[in-house]
Parts: structure tokens; C-alpha cells; sequence
């Protein structure tokens, strides 16, 4: 698992620095988008039936406001729409910073 050197906001965007010298760059949306949080993504019965989520949904507006360490792995992220439970792990802010 690579770990984040440094994060910094720069204008609209999460920018990475990863301890193998790699570089991400993030946009706010693209990240309050893709949170991996149950209220965004919703959850599905055992029957496949789908409670919840946000498809379709815009995040054009939503920026980051804060950051905090969970452990030695992930992230949580507040941002100004008032999400907050979603939880990256270092590996899900890798892949997207390379998409």
C-alpha cells in the first residue's frame, strides 16, 4: 500500500503527492461522486433490489472543505454539500487520481 505524502487543495482539485514520488490529481466532484459511502452508491437486498443512492445526481457545485486521517489507511472527507461518510482508503484515492 503507497500512503500519501502530502495533500493540498489547489483551486478545485485534491492534489497527492504519494511516498513513491507519484503525483494524483483529484477534482471535488469527481471525489464527492464517487464516495464509497452506502448513501451514495445505496445497497441492495438479497434479492438484488436497489434502496437508496444518488444516480443522477449533480455534484457540480460541491467543493472540499476538510480532510481526517482514519488509522493508517484511509481518509474522510467533508465537503460543503455536507457529506462526510465516506471513507478512502489510499488504494481508492490511487485509482482514482490514475483515471
Amino acid at each position: 500500500m503507497i500512503r500519501p505524502q502530502n495533500m493540498q487543495l489547489i483551486g478545485n482539485e485534491l492534489a497527492i503527492v504519494w511516498e513513491d514520488g507519484g503525483e494524483s490529481y483529484i477534482s471535488s466532484q469527481k471525489l464527492r461522486a464517487l464516495s464509497p459511502s452506502a448513501s451514495v452508491s445505496g445497497e441492495r437486498d438479497i434479492f438484488g433490489t436497489q434502496y437508496g443512492g444518488e444516480e443522477g445526481k449533480s455534484h457540480s457545485d460541491v467543493e472540499i472543505e476538510s480532510w481526517v486521517a482514519v488509522g493508517n489507511y484511509a481518509y474522510r472527507f467533508h465537503f460543503s454539500d455536507g457529506h462526510n461518510t465516506g471513507i478512502y482508503s489510499y488504494d481508492l484515492l490511487k485509482k482514482l487520481g490514475e483515471e
